[in-house]
């Protein structure tokens, strides 16, 4: 006998609403015994090659408002322009650089901190070599898909200028919500990039 088919009804959809966390960042949700230390919080140690910089920002919503419950995920080349990943043909690069880090945003005001390193210039696949740059995704709730998007340095003006994702952003406002501005701090570079998820000054996120 063919069984009714009426009285099952759709499910709501889901996005990556808080319970991410507990899974990907146990200890940052006080979730012990999981494992020692949640993934992707260090990037570098004594041994990685480069100038060291540290990332900040904060992300916000359409009113400006933090989001307090995103999580950040970064990958980016090594000091040589090499990424730390079998698909990577052109070398080696350096066992003491991770190239990927993830952390939850603070749920006081939504901001975020990665201590890393500048990145090296990576080729376009037409070979012209694209400015140093960091991936960036975030994940929260209500974000059915993860955003994509980029943190170019403010400091590599010449580079920026010729790079081949930049050119394909013509307003100039839109290209700079991918740029984040230097500061320092303890004698280090600071980049600080906000990521507003909607409305005035909207960050560019990509699809390719």
């Amino acid at each position: 006998m063919v069984q009714r088919l009426d009285y099952l009804k759709e499910s709501p959809s889901q996005t990556a609403g808080p319970y991410v966390h507990i899974g990907t960042n146990p200890n940052w949700v006080e979730i012990s015994g999981v494992w020692q230390d949640d993934l992707g919080l260090v990037l570098v140690g004594p041994e990685t090659k480069g100038e060291r910089v540290i990332l900040e920002g904060r992300v916000l919503d359409g009113a400006g408002n933090p989001v307090r419950d995103a999580l950040i995920e970064i990958w980016q080349a090594d000091a040589d322009g090499l990424h730390n990943a079998p698909a990577e043909t052109r070398g080696v690069a350096d066992p003491a650089f991770a190239g990927w880090g993830r952390q939850p945003v603070s749920e006081a005001d939504g901001t975020f901190r990665f201590e890393t390193i500048r990145p090296g210039r990576v080729p376009w696949p037409d070979g012209r070599l694209q400015a140093p740059h960091v991936t960036v995704w975030i994940v929260a709730r209500g974000i059915n898909l993860g955003l994509h998007t980029r943190l170019y340095f403010g400091d590599e003006q010449q580079a920026n200028a010729a790079d081949p994702l930049l050119n394909r952003i013509p307003e100039p406002a839109r290209r700079a919500t991918l740029v984040a501005p230097r500061t320092s701090r303890d004698g280090l570079p600071v980049f600080t990039f906000d990521i507003r998820l909607q409305g005035e000054a909207e960050t560019v996120f990509l699809d390719m």
